[in-house]
């Protein structure tokens, strides 16, 4: 019995760890749950995760961001579907917490009350600062950097753009923008379906760059300095160019090359019908892609970036971190249990 082999498999990865939490990330456009336990050397090992494409964020692009009906309910499935998944792991602690569309949609309590009738579980509503400090913190249990020391991160969102800078392991700045490529695909295309123009792409690309010459975000990189992309957008990037050199994803380079990148350009110039036949390109993310990369682009050309370094170690991990530590100090553990 399949079922019961996959059981007993997970029972003895968790045995291996002292316990496990679970985080479901409520994001604009993708819902993603990891499972992490913490191993006695007090790193984090990702036991379970996955990802469901929900696009709760339909509709927030408009004057007044709404989420739509279909958006809730297609999130309500997901975290449903995401509970069930980590069910058999007995996490000792499950947050759920959610970031730009909730937090800027007028009836985002509306879905967070709704969801936890449906579900039993709160929601931790972030703010804008708090979303880039747990990214933050995310990024510091991803081995592939332990070494750097001065790096500016890009978690491209469905709602929003964070913008951090770290300098001497630091968090320096950070900036919460509302670039996300969700939004940006509602604010400059009338049909995702077709082609994106040329003219469309270059004002996303002024819109992007206004943007962020107005927050005073400092993009200037040290000499030693790194830039680092997380997120759906970077994840999707690299499995495209993985794909077209045939090799696997975690076997690809995690260094995205802005001549790479500019390779990508192809896919703006598809209709969706088309884009979806890319191999590397999730069908839930072909239309926002281009709308994505476009962003991409002109981070790196305002910034001056040569190469962007993919991480997975973002919102969730941080989250996941600050669960442990409220584990240690029990008093402060209810703390991701509030509704808010």
């Amino acid at each position: 019995m399949p079922g019961v082999a996959e059981h007993k498999s997970v029972k003895s990865v968790v045995n291996n760890f002292s316990g496990s939490v679970a985080v479901i990330d409520l994001g604009s456009n993708s819902i993603k749950v990891l499972v992490a336990a913490r191993g006695a050397d007090g790193r984090l090992t990702a036991l379970h995760q996955h990802t469901i494409e929900a696009r709760i964020s339909a509709g927030i692009g408009g004057a007044v961001p709404r989420l739509s009906e279909e958006g809730m309910t297609r999130g309500l499935l997901a975290v449903q579907t995401l509970l069930d998944s980590v069910a058999p792991f007995s996490p000792a602690r499950i947050a759920i917490v959610a970031t730009s569309a909730v937090r800027d949609a007028e009836n985002g309590p509306e879905f967070r009350a709704r969801l936890r009738t449906v579900t039993g579980h709160g929601v931790r509503l972030l703010s804008g600062d708090e979303e880039a400090n747990l990214i933050g913190a995310g990024l510091t249990c991803d081995p592939a950097l332990a070494g750097l020391r001065n790096f500016t991160v890009f978690d491209l969102g469905g709602g929003s753009l964070e913008c951090l800078s770290f300098r001497n392991g630091k968090l320096h700045q950070e900036v919460s923008l509302p670039l996300g490529c969700v939004r940006m695909m509602e604010k400059f295309s009338s049909n995702p379906a077709a082609a994106f123009p040329a003219v469309a792409a270059a004002a996303l690309a002024s819109h992007v760059k206004e943007q962020l010459v107005a927050s005073g975000f400092p993009l200037a990189l040290p000499a030693d300095g790194s830039a680092i992309g997380t997120g759906g957008t970077f994840t999707t990037a690299r499995a495209i160019l993985a794909a077209r050199t045939r090799v696997g994803f975690e076997q690809s380079d995690p260094i995205l090359h802005l001549a790479a990148l500019r390779e990508l350009e192809f896919v703006g110039q598809l209709p969706l019908a088309e884009r979806r036949a890319i191999v590397g390109l999730p069908a839930g993310r072909a239309d926002i892609f281009p709308f994505a990369l476009v962003t991409v682009l002109a981070l790196a050309e305002l910034g001056g970036y040569r190469e962007f370094r993919q991480s997975a170690y973002n919102l969730r991990w941080g989250v996941a971190a600050e669960l442990f530590g409220q584990c240690d100090q029990q008093g402060n553990a209810a703390a991701f249990d509030r509704p808010s």
